[in-house]
């Protein structure tokens, strides 16, 4: 499947030579990308770095419903809904990210909306409505964006207000009794002053059940909205004043068990990957909101300030059953809590040969939690010494809290040292401080644990309790070089360096592993990148291609195992060690005929583990062979055949056709198993017609056709509650929705 893609790509290219220039020239040609990948606006193809752009028209056209299908056409790019969540976000590229969504660890892809930064992955499931463009930022970001762009970063754009009255509803009825309603308006209320705002309802029935209770699985219930005001006292100063909230109330999701339970013999695996056997309650609640406020200020037509204040909260109670069986046993219930303040002031100077992006940042957090890992009931007689007859559950109750101050400078200076050739120098210098507190103890409760609100009855054991505080820091330069041969063809070369910070375990157990207190060091990678940006044929033809090369080093990886006969969650944040990721990126978009359009992309990660040092009872020992990357297949690809049509007195009618390829993912990286994705495509396929006066579209949308089965993750536990419990979590079955907007 890759090699005949990237075929197929590859005579796109050399066909459009023959073909496309005998088209006429009064024929559109693509459209021209405007991007803010390097925090001002610029032409996608005049950008020495790699972007996937997709505007709102885009996004709309193939029916995108959330940001997690954007994976299907940025090359080497995951974006997923967690294991056992429904709005928490997996993101990794380039081999670079952050699976484990626990509070306290960094995310390896920086998730921006409007360019506030979302620290945490929880609700980072973002639905698509009143957008303007995503963009995937792909490599190293650490002079303009910061710490945690290490792989890359992500930015939701939302629209800018026009001063224009304006008015959109739009409506979605489609598989599983989909219904969403979005309605997104502004207004002016004076020749300075506007305000806008929108406001979202997404549910949708199960993709499957609870068999235990009838619930549905895979459902989706979310309330989402913005708003914002927007003042233009003179042509020099603009403010924006913003703020938006979600609240996802869909059930928490069951796994599918992978293999026949032990201990329940006769409880059978699901025929259906969306049905469950889990017991344990639905409840589900995800809540996060902020706040924000934009200045610019244009002190000259060369010097512009612009400061971006923001503030964000969430609150998130959650469960998950790790055995996925009737019985009340391995039970994980679980809250977290966190809040940011950011503060970031720019200085910015443009010249016709030189552009200078420079500020200082300021960032505020605290990230807390608690879950409790019910193994069961038990008979605790007399725990109380008082002769009274109580039933409590055996739980392990692990909690923690980590405060966070970050702080930067950073610069970032293009010149211009010829019309052909321009010359890039950025560093970042960043200084990050960590208090955290963590505590596990071995317990009898009844129900939960008190910091989930239930009642502690007896304490057997502590094995965790400990504060400290460390501060880490890190200088991030970026130096790339690119030379204009004309004005359809510029290439590039980069050097760029990233990390993510380094923390403490939330989850470390002290007495397992004493050295868990001591937490664990940032990773770094340094990236080489060569890159070329072409359009050809009138501009018809739009190539862009990157190759790269990363020293991976310190890298974080979670491992988790059961102990103690599955009585005993043993979590280690570690640096496993060294690695080396190489690869290649190519998307092509081509206009073949006047209605007739081509997108396509390929990514091929070559990601290896050099040095993991184990210790043995012989000695350290080099298990990197062993060791695979997580979420990075060898290879994806998209591709997509856009018709585009206009009917007299009737309208336009755009007709596309896609499909886009995974290869085989690890899902642990120190381990194989069951968990494990083999490769797998999708086909979707959309129908949208927009009527003549351009208030009515109507689309018809088709998702997974094939309705190919495919895990996004899962858990692989061996020796828990005295047998092997690996679960797996699935991508969407097929699907249909029609969606009318209607705006004026």
């Amino acid at each position: 499947m890759p090699a005949s893609l990237v075929m197929s790509l590859l005579a796109v290219s050399i066909t459009s030579s023959f073909s496309v220039t005998a088209v006429a020239q009064s024929q559109v040609a693509l459209e021209e990308v405007v991007v803010t990948a390097q925090r001002r606006e610029q032409s996608l193809q005049d950008i020495p770095v790699a972007v996937t752009a997709l505007s709102a028209d885009a996004l709309a056209d193939r029916g995108v419903a959330d940001i997690t299908e954007i994976q299907r056409i940025a090359p080497n790019t995951t974006l997923q809904v967690s294991r056992g969540t429904n709005s928490t976000l997996t993101a990794y590229i380039r081999g670079v990210g952050q699976a484990d969504p626990l509070w306290g660890f960094e995310p390896g892809v920086g998730l921006y909306v409007d360019d506030v930064y979302l620290a945490r992955p929880q609700a980072g499931v973002l639905d698509v409505y009143d957008v303007e463009r995503v963009e995937v930022l792909r490599g190293p970001q650490g002079t303009l964006y910061g710490k945690n762009t290490i792989g890359g970063a992500l930015k939701y754009v939302t629209k800018r207000l026009s001063g224009e009255q304006e008015l959109s509803v739009t409506t979605s009825v489609g598989s599983y009794r989909q219904l969403d309603v979005s309605v997104a308006g502004q207004m002016p209320l004076s020749d300075t002053v506007a305000v806008g705002g929108a406001i979202a309802r997404f549910t949708r029935d199960g993709f499957g059940e609870f068999i235990l209770n009838d619930d549905e699985n895979y459902n989706k219930d979310i309330v989402s909205g913005r708003f914002s005001i927007e003042f233009t006292p003179n042509d020099a100063l603009w403010i924006r004043i913003a703020a938006d909230s979600t609240e996802d109330d869909s059930n928490a999701k069951g796994g599918h068990r992978l293999t026949q339970s032990l201990r329940v013999p006769d409880e059978g695996i699901p025929s259906s990957v969306y049905d469950s056997n889990a017991d344990m309650s639905t409840f589900n609640s995800v809540e996060s909101s902020g706040v924000s406020l934009t200045a610019e200020w244009d002190v000259t037509d060369s010097v512009t300030l612009k400061s971006i204040t923001a503030y964000r909260e969430g609150e998130t109670f959650t469960n998950i059953d790790f055995d996925n069986t009737s019985l009340p046993s391995v039970h994980v219930p679980a809250i977290y809590e966190d809040d940011q303040t950011t503060q970031e002031f720019q200085l910015n100077y443009t010249s016709d040969r030189l552009a200078i992006v420079s500020g200082v940042y300021l960032y505020e957090g605290t990230a807390s939690g608690a879950f409790d890992v019910l193994l069961g009931a038990f008979d605790s007689t007399d725990v109380f010494g008082d002769g009274s007859n109580v039933i409590g559950n055996f739980n392990a109750v692990t909690s923690g809290t980590v405060d966070t101050t970050s702080y930067a400078l950073y610069a970032h200076t293009t010149y211009d040292v010829s019309e052909a050739l321009a010359l890039t120098l950025g560093a970042r210098y960043t200084v990050d401080e960590k208090d955290a507190s963590v505590f596990r103890s071995s317990l009898f409760v009844e129900g939960l644990s008190s910091r989930l609100g239930g009642r502690d009855l007896s304490t057997l054991s502590v094995s965790t309790d400990y504060s400290n505080d460390e501060q880490w820091s890190e200088f991030s330069p970026r130096v790339s070089v690119d030379y204009r041969f004309n004005e359809m063809l510029m290439a590039y070369g980069a050097f760029s360096r990233g990390f993510k910070s380094g923390g403490f375990d939330m989850r470390g157990n002290a007495t397992l592993n004493p050295e868990t207190v001591n937490g664990y060091d940032p990773e770094t990678v340094d990236s080489i990148e060569l890159g070329m940006k072409t359009e050809l044929w009138d501009s018809r033809l739009r190539i862009n291609a990157a190759l790269y090369s990363m020293d991976y080093d310190d890298v974080q990886v979670t491992v988790q195992n059961s102990a103690d006969g599955g009585t005993t969650f043993a979590s280690a944040v570690v640096n496993a060690g060294k690695a080396e990721v190489d690869g290649a990126e190519l998307e092509i978009s081509a206009q073949l005929t006047e209605g007739l359009s081509l997108t396509g992309s390929v990514g091929y990660t070559n990601a290896e583990f050099t040095e993991v040092i184990t210790d043995t009872e012989s000695g350290p020992v080099n298990v990197a062979d062993e060791w695979e990357f997580a979420f990075t297949p060898e290879w994806t690809s998209f591709l997509a055949v856009n018709y585009f049509h206009t009917v007299a007195n009737i309208g336009s009618i755009n007709w596309s056709v896609s499909t886009s390829y995974r290869d085989e993912t690890r899902i642990f990286p120190n381990n194989a198993s069951l968990v494990d994705e083999k490769g797998y495509s999708l086909w979707d396929a959309s129908i949208v017609w927009t009527s003549t006066d351009e208030n009515w579209t109507v689309g018809l949308h088709g998702k997974n056709l094939t309705d190919e089965e495919y895990r996004v993750g899962g858990y692989n536990f061996l020796g828990l509650g005295a047998e092997d419990s690996i679960i797996g979590y699935y991508g969407n079955p097929r699907t249909y929705s029609l969606t009318a907007n209607y705006r004026f």
